[in-house]
């Protein structure tokens, strides 16, 4: 009895280990100020609970090894967007509620080495993401964060930079729902060509003079939170951009002819700004750029919407705003005037970035 006993305890013992590893391992917590965690842009960290998202182009990424992972997200109004991207390539579209909950960004991975990236494709003024980190499914485990890149860019702009309407073919022209997606703007686009990190401050309706909403740029550039007038971003925390691209005034060149629109009213009363004054202000906004990156190339661009058709006196200005600054590394770039209804769609922003490119190309030797 005692020796069928010794008999069967091998078997007990191989029935014990297999049950053992059948047990679900935990998930494994990712903070957002893990050291693994790599963000992009301006990014606020207000604890190491917590980092908010504001600014269109930003994104949190994250290597790791395993086969699926979650985010938790909560959003300030429920109408951001974000593109999910799993290993560089695969895509899918994320809305974060009002609440905060977990949602699954990827399972049923190939078990081996994974990227997860975040990619914020709305505006700023659409919702700020509170983010509370990632999860990894059972037996996940994070991997280390990719070097920094060696080359980085800095974009200012208005509605074309952050990618409006870019995916509307419905010819209403609407940022509403996934229309808008910065991840296909030309400035996403261009950063991508050239393997840069970026950061984006850009929204629709802004200009360097006056805008469609009260805010001009210059009141913008500096915030690291842009609905927060107290929130400033610290210009030396990050690498210095190589390339800094301004571009604006297409706001400007529409709003400085609508005497009776209250930011007319409000900026300039009810004398239409001169040209001089126009130079002025576009020259003082690059010199605060310059003040920041005393060793950038900055480029200033227009187009390639109407304010570059034919007869535009806006290119002019620009040329001599650039020309009165005697900075051999400020460029004037102008994009051909697209000549189709809206905002520049998918196409018409890659022909924009297909110019950018060319440009610094040739220019900086890129």
């Amino acid at each position: 009895m005692r020796l069928s006993a010794l008999l069967r305890l091998p078997a007990f013992v191989a029935v014990l280990l297999w049950t053992i590893g059948c047990v679900p391992q935990k998930s494994v917590s990712v903070a957002p100020q893990d050291k693994q965690v790599a963000y992009m842009g301006r990014v606020g960290k207000p604890s190491q609970e917590t980092a908010e998202l504001y600014w269109s182009g930003t994104s949190v990424k994250l290597n790791f090894e395993g086969t699926g992972v979650k985010a938790r997200l909560k959003d300030s109004s429920g109408k951001s967007y974000y593109n999910v991207i799993i290993d560089g390539d695969s895509l899918s579209i994320l809305q974060p509620d009002t609440t905060s909950k977990l949602y699954t960004l990827a399972t049923r991975l190939a078990p081996g080495k994974h990227t997860v990236e975040l990619f914020k494709r709305t505006e700023w003024d659409k919702g700020t993401t509170t983010f509370y980190g990632f999860e990894l499914e059972n037996g996940g485990k994070t991997l280390p964060a990719a070097a920094p890149k060696t080359r980085r860019m800095e974009f200012y702009g208005n509605s074309i930079t952050a990618g409006y309407a870019v995916e509307d073919y419905s010819g209403k022209d609407s940022w509403a729902g996934t229309n808008t997606n910065h991840y296909v703007s030309y400035a996403a686009l261009a950063a991508r060509f050239f393997d840069a990190d970026y950061t984006c401050v850009c929204k629709s309706g802004i200009g360097v003079t006056i805008s469609w909403e009260p805010l001009i740029m210059p009141e913008l550039y500096d915030r690291l939170n842009p609905s927060d007038p107290s929130s400033k971003w610290d210009f030396a925390q990050q690498k210095q951009p190589d390339v800094v691209v301004i571009n604006l005034f297409q706001n400007d060149s529409w709003l400085v002819n609508q005497p009776n629109h209250a930011q007319f009213k409000r900026r300039f009363g009810t004398t239409k700004p001169s040209e001089e004054f126009l130079i002025t202000a576009y020259q003082n906004f690059v010199k605060s750029i310059r003040a920041k990156y005393p060793h950038a190339h900055i480029v200033a661009m227009l187009g390639n919407m109407d304010i570059t058709r034919a007869g535009s006196p806006w290119p002019g200005y620009v040329e001599k705003a650039v020309a009165g600054l005697q900075d051999q590394k400020v460029y004037t770039l102008f994009a051909p005037y697209k000549d189709t209804p809206g905002h520049p769609r998918v196409e018409e922003q890659q022909a924009l970035a297909n110019q950018l490119i060319q440009f610094l190309q040739k220019k900086i030797n890129w």
